[in-house]
């Protein structure tokens, strides 16, 4: 049967930690969550059955494996400790069977974006970025009609438009709206970006480095690598749409508090085709996953086991192709409400 793996890391540590822990959970204080996590082995964690193809009829099965790893222990330990955990990670998957490994989190960002942890293990890699990117239009159209506005005449901002997923969303977001304003941290960066998206049919273009800036946006993505929420209630205009791609959220759990206006949109989120079991809690409803998990789904069910989106450029190429894969065997934007 064909097969995947997919890795998963602690978010939230004692939350996620609970949810296999719980024990541990409830007495461990988080920051010995956080020391420990550097020393203790990668954790077999579900066995995933019940994937369907609704194309073919084709049935999968996978395991969720988790990096022990923190998410802010991903970005403050050493890169070569890092790669060496999700690389002793990938390897229990092997171990398992697997025959194609997703990188989920933080996780597939880390350092040069999968490169190094594929040439290291046996098995392909791919970080899921292309139909975590591939389903931003859809769902902004889906959200544009929910309140009531075109897509085509708003302005919409990229969070994090620097990085690999909010650079390919801004590429993909500039022949669908009126407007892009581009915000990271580098300038130089963001000129770069604000080249090719006018080459791919932007037409205004404004770049910020300021998140304050985003208050002129009718619809937000957001997709960096903060370990802490970096958009508050205060940033945003009134009935704009917010898509947060990020894991952990770059949206304030306060603007859904504070702002009724304003819609959040858990980003790439798809319902999974079959009678889908994943054996393990890992924070959606049943049935549905993570945009980056189904892409190594999709790559299982077309027996393409080769490494697919890696780097720290989404090609924009693939992100139509997986995009067409996924529709095509039955993986589809979860509704938005």
């Amino acid at each position: 049967m064909d097969n995947f793996a997919f890795v998963i890391h602690p978010l939230h540590p004692k939350r996620d930690v609970a949810r296999k822990y719980p024990l541990l959970a409830k007495i461990l204080p988080v920051s010995l969550i956080h020391f420990l996590s550097r020393f203790w082995p990668p954790v077999y964690i579900s066995h995933v059955t019940g994937v369907r193809s609704g194309a073919t009829g084709k049935e999968i099965e996978g395991w969720l494996v988790a990096c022990p790893f923190t998410a802010r222990q991903m970005v403050r330990l050493p890169l070569r400790t890092v790669y060496d955990k999700i690389v002793q990670t990938g390897r229990l998957a092997q171990s398992l069977g697997a025959r194609i490994l997703g990188l989920g989190a933080f996780a597939s960002g880390v350092g040069d974006g999968g490169v190094t942890i594929a040439q290291q293990l046996d098995i392909p890699v791919t970080t899921g970025h292309s139909l975590t990117v591939a389903v931003v239009g859809d769902a902004l159209e889906q959200a544009a009609l929910h309140k009531g506005f075109r897509l085509e005449s708003a302005t919409a901002a990229v969070v994090g438009a620097t990085g690999s997923i909010g650079w390919a969303c801004a590429e993909l977001l500039a022949p669908l709206v009126a407007e892009l304003v581009l915000v990271g941290r580098s300038i130089s960066r963001l000129a770069q970006v604000e080249v090719q998206v006018r080459a791919a049919g932007a037409g205004q273009v404004r770049t910020s480095t300021r998140i304050e800036d985003v208050r002129a946006a009718d619809v937000v993505v957001s997709a960096t690598n903060a370990t802490r929420p970096i958009i508050q209630p205060a940033h945003l205009r009134r009935d704009a749409v917010v898509y947060d791609v990020s894991l952990p959220p770059d949206v304030s759990p306060r603007v859904q508090q504070e702002r009724r206006d304003v819609l959040v949109i858990k980003g790439g989120v798809v319902d999974v085709p079959g009678d889908v079991d994943f054996g393990f809690n890992f924070g959606l409803p049943p049935g549905k996953a993570f945009a980056c998990m189904a892409e190594t789904m999709v790559l299982a069910m077309e027996g393409r086991y080769e490494s697919y989106s890696l780097g720290k450029q989404v090609r924009i190429e693939q992100v139509h192709e997986v995009a067409e894969l996924a529709r095509r065997h039955g993986f589809r934007l979860s509704a938005i409400n």
